[in-house]
């Protein structure tokens, strides 16, 4: 805090109090309901000015819920959104897991709306529990806030109301791009593939490849079979941004290797999840060869004329991708046959063009992936400003 600034306990100036939630089996509490009932998770919209939920007015008097007037600052306590803030701009009611900081005289909610964001990391940190963060309302009682005239809360309010409204703009921008440069790679990949060349052939996806195999059903692995070290198995999860990354924590013995010689994986195999996020590929690298195709998976081995990484670029262009998507099945989860990526028609040219595409494709993929972490590191270097400009703001720097 700024040298001369007094502080005290935050409890010593506002009345605070938390939420609760009437018995979720009892319909009277919420069918009808008439109340706004907000959860921790809908106070980091900054102003808050509507909720999802309701509850009746027997929800509200069955339960320690109470409705918080306009303005009372919001701090989210539990769970993943604990150390969030917002300040409310109707009256509501909220769960257990906010605490609602009640106006008064002696602050601007937007002070302490700004002060509470200046502490997000510190309450964390103080946080208990071991899977999720718990920030009693207790902490956010005892939390010193600093004790300054209206005037100067109004003045640094005007200050980070200017310079966020400003960052937040900035920020746009620099998702937006992001986004741009991510669709960039989408876009010219797909033309290459609805757009295609004289001499491609077209026919199943089955007449490039020496075999498409399934990876072993569920009965022919067991709990025993997992090791801690051993032998990575390669599953729908394992695949992400079209690399191989194994699960160090649950791999299979060498003996179940040997079990499974049927599914041991060749460098220049390709990959694709079988369920779940279809089109999701990738192709085996010489170090990743000797590892097992999982069960969620299928494994496909083009013939020497067809290179992997052509057909796994195939694979999850946007137009065959929608193709596999369509003769997929699965009212929860989409689930692909072994017949339809068999059959898939796919229209494929000779080698020397599928490298030279290639060729171009990793030019392209470079250079996304270079403007992708620019952007990146500009928000990274945003939220840090937006934190820089708080600590300023309470040390009486601005």
């Amino acid at each position: 805090m700024k040298a001369g600034w007094q502080t005290k306990p935050l409890g010593e100036i506002c009345k605070t109090g938390a939420g609760g939630t009437p018995l979720k089996s009892n319909k009277e509490y919420y069918e009808n309901g008439t109340i706004p009932w907000l959860m921790s998770g809908e106070v980091s919209q900054g102003e808050v000015h509507e909720a999802t939920r309701f509850i009746t007015k027997k929800g509200l008097e069955s339960s320690s819920a109470r409705i918080f007037p306009i303005n009372t600052v919001l701090v989210a306590m539990y769970g993943a959104t604990a150390g969030q803030v917002g300040i409310l701009k109707f009256e509501a009611s909220t769960n257990q897991a906010v605490c609602g900081i009640l106006p008064n005289e002696h602050f601007i909610p937007e002070f302490l709306y700004y002060f509470f964001l200046s502490k997000q990391d510190e309450l964390i940190s103080q946080a208990t529990g071991n899977a999720q963060p718990n920030i009693s309302q207790i902490k956010i009682k005892n939390t010193h806030v600093p004790i300054i005239s209206l005037t100067e809360q109004q003045r640094i309010v005007a200050i980070l109301d200017q310079a966020f409204e400003g960052i937040a703009k900035a920020r746009a921008n620099a998702e937006q791009n992001l986004q741009n440069a991510s669709t960039l790679f989408e876009s010219h990949l797909q033309s290459i593939f609805t757009q295609r060349g004289e001499g491609w052939v077209e026919k199943p996806l089955s007449h490039f490849a020496q075999s498409i195999s399934t990876g072993p059903f569920g009965s022919l692995l067991h709990k025993s079979d997992y090791v801690s070290k051993g032998v990575p198995l390669v599953n729908p999860i394992n695949i992400v941004d079209g690399k191989i990354k194994p699960n160090n924590e649950k791999q299979i013995s060498p003996d179940t290797k040997t079990r499974l010689q049927s599914y041991v994986l060749e460098d220049g195999d390709i990959v694709i999840g079988r369920r779940g996020e279809i089109g999701r590929c990738a192709v085996v690298e010489r170090e990743q060869a000797g590892w097992i195709c999982g069960t969620g998976c299928f494994f496909i081995r083009p013939l020497k004329t067809t290179s992997s990484h052509f057909i796994a670029n195939l694979i999850r262009s946007k137009k065959y991708r929608e193709e596999l998507e369509a003769a997929s099945s699965g009212a929860t989860m989409l689930n692909l046959s072994n017949k339809a990526l068999s059959e898939l028609f796919v229209s494929v040219p000779v080698l020397q063009e599928q490298k030279s595409i290639l060729e171009k494709l990793d030019v392209l993929s470079k250079e996304t992936q270079r403007l992708e972490a620019l952007y990146q590191r500009k928000i990274a270097c945003l939220d840090e400003l937006k934190k820089s400009l708080l600590q300023q703001a309470f040390a009486g720097e601005l």
